[in-house]
This record gives structure tokens, C-alpha cells and sequence, in this order.
């Protein structure tokens, strides 16, 4: 965190007071949903920002992008990124941003790192996705980047996109980025066997989105300021896509659902 940062920088130098570390919200972005939260980001911080950006972008639609990222995949290509303007000896901190494809950071971000020795750094990812993916694509980020700190991170679906200044706020103040106060919410308490009323707030907070077809089997809630959080363990019916294969397989989940005060179900993230 950049307050442990500070203090280690400031006892190494016999306590005189040095400049904060140096910021650089980098991130790669298509539809520009990950751009808003770099730039969110950025302006809360006062960071410098850059794009990572295709040689050959991916400007096609939803379709198109899934099969030119499927053909890479078995081609095992990777796209050409123009070079990196940012002079990354200088930053202390990098906060690295990407939409999440396939269950992790997209393409152009992973020539990135491939290309990059990200050594001594601390990074902070931060993602958009459909459903979900952060803890997923932290998981490749660290085995990417062995020698990096990689912080917590922040994730939020496209579709809530106007939830997220505040929680870039809550996040920005919770690990120690910004200063301020914020919401430190309680553990979820041991899960027990879903009711019939809390089936109907998973089957409301999911209804309708087109890769998820699960069937809530346990749950355990916590209160927020303003609603309640519940965090369902269930059951999500999947195909293989990639192969064409429709045999369905049964694949555990955990799915976070908030409802706010007088306002409908929805899930926030989808952990696989």
C-alpha cells in the first residue's frame, strides 16, 4: 500500500519527510469501460495515465473479438502493442487495468507483461468484465510477475458502471491510497442452505444475464449501510464453448448479489 510506501521511505532516510510515490494508471481498454476506471482512477490520485494500445486493434463487436481471441488462443498469438511511452523506472506503483476475456486479462495486456520485467514494482490490478474474473486474473498477473507485489484489486461488472466512483473511493480509501474515511464491512458468517425467499433473490439478481445458468445452493449475508449483501454458493451449468462441446458440466461458484434499499436484486461479481 502506498501508506506502507511512504513510511518505509520516510524511515530510511532518518525521517525526513521524501515526495509519495510515484503513480502510473496504465490499462488497456476497448469499449472504454476500463478507461473510465483508469481515468477515475488517475484523477483521484493524481497520477499519470497511459493506454496500451493494438497495433491492430480489436474493433470488431462481441462476436468478432470472441472469435479472433479463440483463433489466437490455438494459434497461440499474441497481438502487437505499440511501445509503452511511460518511462517505468520512475514509478513505484503501477495501477494495471484490462477488461477481463476468457477468464482473464485481455490479450494486449498479457504481450505486456510478457515483455516486461515488472521486478520490485507493486501493482494494483483493476478490471472490467461481463460477470467476473478479478481473482482469476490476479492469479495469472502473479504467475506472470513473480518478482512484483501484486495488491488487492478492484473489480466491477460493465453493467455498474455507475456504481463505481464510489467504490473506487471506498477502495482508493480502504487500502490506504487516499485518505479518508470508509466502510469496513463485517466477514460473512458461516453459509447454511438457501430458503425459498433468499432462491428468489439469486434467481431475480441473475435473471436474465446469458452465461450464467445456476442454481443457488447455499448462502451466507452480511448488512450493509444501505442494503444487504448475500454470498451464494451454486451451481452453474457450463459449456465448452471453445470445443463445441454441449455435454453440460456442473461447476461450483460463489456468486456476490447486493440489494440495496428498495431497489431490485443484482449480482456484483461472480468468483469461478
Amino acid at each position: 500500500m502506498l501508506a506502507a510506501t511512504i513510511a518505509a521511505m520516510t524511515a530510511a532516510c532518518g525521517g525526513a519527510k521524501q515526495e509519495s510515490p510515484k503513480v502510473l494508471v496504465l490499462y488497456y481498454s476497448q469499449t472504454g469501460n476500463t478507461k473510465m476506471v483508469a481515468e477515475e482512477i488517475a484523477n483521484r490520485l493524481g497520477a499519470d495515465i497511459e493506454a496500451i494500445e493494438c497495433v491492430n486493434p480489436y474493433d470488431g463487436d462481441f462476436q468478432s473479438t470472441i472469435e479472433r481471441c479463440m483463433q489466437e488462443r490455438e494459434q497461440q498469438l499474441k497481438p502487437v502493442i505499440q511501445p509503452i511511452q511511460a518511462d517505468l523506472s520512475k514509478y513505484d506503483v503501477i495501477f494495471l487495468g484490462y477488461p477481463v476475456w476468457f477468464g482473464t486479462y485481455a490479450p494486449p495486456v498479457d504481450t505486456w507483461l510478457t515483455s516486461t520485467d515488472l521486478s520490485g514494482k507493486k501493482i494494483v490490478p483493476f478490471c472490467t468484465f461481463g460477470s467476473g474474473g478479478l481473482e482469476s486474473s490476479v492469479k495469472d498477473l502473479v504467475a506472470a510477475q513473480p518478482n512484483a507485489e501484486v495488491l488487492a484489486g478492484y473489480g466491477v461488472r460493465a453493467a455498474r458502471l455507475d456504481a463505481m466512483p464510489a467504490e473506487v473511493d471506498q477502495f482508493l480509501k480502504a487500502n490506504g491510497f487516499v485518505e479518508g474515511e470508509y466502510v469496513k464491512l463485517p466477514d460473512f458468517p458461516e453459509q447454511h442452505e438457501v430458503s425459498a425467499e433468499e432462491t428468489t433473490v439469486f434467481d431475480a439478481a441473475v435473471d436474465g444475464y446469458p452465461m450464467l445458468h445456476a442454481q443457488a445452493k447455499a448462502v451466507a449475508t452480511r448488512t450493509l449501510p444501505d442494503g444487504v449483501e448475500y454470498l451464494f454458493t451454486a451451481l452453474d451449468t457450463q459449456y465448452n464453448i471453445v470445443a463445441s462441446d454441449t455435454t453440460p458440466t456442473e461447476i461450483p461458484i460463489q456468486v456476490y448479489v447486493t440489494v440495496l434499499n428498495g431497489a431490485a436484486p443484482v449480482f456484483t461479481r461472480v468468483v469461478r
